[in-house]
């Protein structure tokens, strides 16, 4: 057994629970929306299909083949469960981002029929808080899996997403919420909250 026997099998458990639990119940429940309007671009695919293979593939090729063993490196155990930690942080938020955002999650850049402005729960303190999930995920993995290829990787490609999505997210809800959202980004951050919105929530 390798060191990161034990962080593999834990990030197994997190991922299944995630792609069949957390993520998939949010899209059984956008199945039973509808599309309203739908602004993907084929570059949207691409970089969901890298991030995939880097976010997933990978790591369970490397965890079930020897074909990614050139790759491993090793950590100490504490660094193991560091990312054990950081892990179980990221699928906490991103269950709570999901479940506030409800009927309004859509997977791409589309706009869900009556779709509303989501800004209680979590979305009172961030704006993105799957991406501040899926951040600490990419922190994460590298620490569990002990694998450039299966771990590392997955942070330069989650980085091109970020910074090429997010800003067109944030273009696309000012162009459907108006006013709303850019008031709503004020007293906002995107992955991290703003010290005066946590201390206000706290007097509340």
């Amino acid at each position: 057994m390798t060191p990161a026997a034990p962080f593999r099998f834990i990030f197994l458990i997190g991922d299944l629970l995630y792609l069949f639990g957390i993520y998939g119940s949010s899209v059984r429940g956008f199945r039973k929306s509808k599309i309203a309007a739908t602004r993907s671009r084929p570059l949207d695919i691409a970089l969901d299909m890298v991030v995939f293979v880097a976010w997933q593939l990978l790591p369970w090729v490397s965890i079930f083949s020897p074909w990614l063993n050139f790759a491993d490196y090793r950590l100490p155990v504490w660094m193991g469960w560091a990312g054990v930690t950081l892990f179980a942080l990221s699928l906490l938020l991103l269950w709570k981002a999901y479940r506030d955002l409800g009927v309004n999650w859509s997977p791409k850049d589309d706009i869900v029929a009556g779709q509303r402005l989501i800004t209680s729960g979590i979305y009172a303190y961030i704006r993105h808080p799957i991406y501040a999930g899926l951040w600490l995920w990419a922190f994460a993995q590298p620490l569990m899996l002990h694998n450039w290829l299966a771990g590392v990787l997955l942070l330069p490609t989650f980085l091109i997403l970020y910074v090429v999505r997010v800003p067109r997210e944030e273009k696309i809800l000012l162009e459907e919420f108006g006013e709303a959202y850019r008031q709503y980004c004020q007293h906002t951050g995107r992955l991290m909250p703003h010290l005066s919105n946590v201390r206000r929530g706290k007097q509340t």
